[in-house]
C-alpha cells in the first residue's frame, strides 16, 4: 500500500489568502534555553494551509466543522487531472470520470505553485458552471490543489452552490506526484467547535505496493517516512 501526503506543511512562510492572517509559530519554551520541554505557539486562521470549508464558512446558519462526519472524509476518492483550463468549468469536468466518484480531487497546475514565494493569485479554480456539474453529478467532497476552489476576486458564489448542496470542499492540497486514479483518502480536520473550516492533514492511500523504508531513529531531527 503507497501512501501520498497531499497536506502542505505549516510554516511561517506559507502563503495565506489576501486578508488572512499568517501563519506563525513563536517559541514559548526552549530545552537550549534550560527549559525541560520544546513547547511552541500557534497562530493560523480557519482557512491555513490544507483546510476544510464546511456551510458555516458562507452562511451563518451553516453545518460547523464539528459536526461533519468522519465518513464523509475517509473513503473512495478519485484523483483527475485539468493541467491546462485556468477556469474549470462543465466542458472541461464532462471529458473526466467525475460521475460516480463521492469524492474527487483536482489536480490542476497549481500544485507547482507551492514552489513560488508569496501567494498567486493566477491559479486554476472552479466556474459556477462546474460546481453546479459536480453537484448534478454527486459528488459531496470536492478538493483543489491550491487555496481557494474559486478565482481570485470572486463573490463566493462557487463555495455558496457547493457548500449549499452539502458538498465540503477541501483545499490547499499538493497533488503534485499522485498519478490521477483510484485511491483512499483520509483527511482529518482539527474538531473546532462551531468552527467555519479547520486546517487538515490529508493523505491518499493506493493499492500500489510501499517502498521499503528504514526504521525510524528517533533521536534524529528527521521522521524516514517520505
Amino acid at each position: 500500500m503507497k501512501i501520498y501526503d497531499i497536506t502542505v506543511p505549516l510554516s511561517p512562510h506559507l502563503p495565506v489568502y489576501p486578508g488572512d492572517p499568517p501563519v506563525g509559530v513563536e517559541a514559548v519554551t526552549r530545552i537550549s534555553r534550560g527549559d525541560p520541554a520544546n513547547v511552541s505557539l500557534l497562530t493560523l486562521s480557519t482557512h491555513s494551509g490544507t483546510h476544510l470549508d464546511v456551510p458555516r464558512h458562507c452562511r451563518d446558519g451553516g453545518a460547523t466543522v464539528d459536526h461533519v462526519p468522519p465518513s464523509l472524509l475517509v473513503g473512495g476518492a478519485r484523483v483527475v487531472e485539468v493541467r491546462e483550463a485556468r477556469a474549470i468549468g462543465a466542458r472541461e469536468l464532462a471529458r473526466l470520470p467525475v460521475r460516480g466518484a463521492e469524492r474527487l480531487l483536482l489536480r490542476t497546475g497549481n500544485s507547482l505553485l507551492w514552489d513560488r514565494p508569496g501567494f498567486q493569485d493566477d491559479f486554476a479554480a472552479l466556474t459556477e458552471e462546474g460546481a453546479r456539474y459536480l453537484v448534478e453529478a454527486g459528488v459531496r467532497l470536492v478538493g483543489i490543489d491550491y487555496l481557494s476552489i474559486e478565482r481570485f476576486g470572486g463573490d463566493g458564489t462557487v463555495h455558496r452552490i457547493l457548500l449549499d448542496a452539502g458538498v465540503v470542499i477541501l483545499e490547499g492540497l499538493n497533488l503534485e506526484g499522485v498519478p490521477p486514479g483510484s485511491y483512499e483518502l483520509i483527511c482529518l480536520p482539527l474538531k473546532v467547535a462551531g468552527g467555519d473550516g479547520a486546517p487538515a492533514r490529508a493523505i491518499l492511500r493506493s493499492g500500489e505496493p510501499a517502498e521499503e523504508r528504514p526504521a525510524p531513529d528517533l533521536h534524529t531531527t528527521r521522521w524516514p517516512l517520505s
